[in-house]
């Protein structure tokens, strides 16, 4: 049983390595092209690259807590947070049909990556600990 719960937290922490690296990539790709990320941004929030550039800070210093496991559950707690806020971009796309780099997802897209959220979220959910993933 040991061996177990012991190679659980091992992949545990190396998903936890992998999934904060890619919202760290992300977040700073907010800094090099906000132009890219800028059309989603919901209009009345008004000024979309702060919203670009703030949305790519808070990716960049979760990914970053994440990694380690003395910050684990609040980071995780904040991914789940911040991955729900900003799911009003996408619903923005969605509604408002935006392209992105010029294409337009379709309905079957969008509903793709309304599941892929919530996925992920599920996954930051269990690398933190956080109920019913507390064990």
């Amino acid at each position: 049983m040991n061996f177990i719960y012991k190679n659980i937290q091992k992949t545990r922490s190396i998903l936890a390595l992998v999934y904060g690296c890619c919202f760290i990539y992300i977040g700073i790709n907010h800094f090099i092209d906000p132009e890219w990320f800028k059309p989603i941004v919901p209009s009345i929030l008004r000024y979309p690259v702060l919203w670009v550039y703030f949305s790519g800070l808070c990716e960049i210093v979760l990914g970053l807590l994440i990694i380690f496991k003395q910050s684990r559950k609040f980071a995780s707690i904040c991914f789940v947070i911040m991955l729900v806020l900003i799911y009003w971009a996408n619903i923005n796309m969605w509604v408002n049909d935006i392209p992105i780099d010029g294409k337009k997802l379709s309905s079957t897209g969008h509903i793709t990556r309304a599941i892929i959220q919530g996925l992920i979220i599920l996954l930051v959910l269990w690398i933190g600990k956080i109920k019913p993933f507390n064990k």
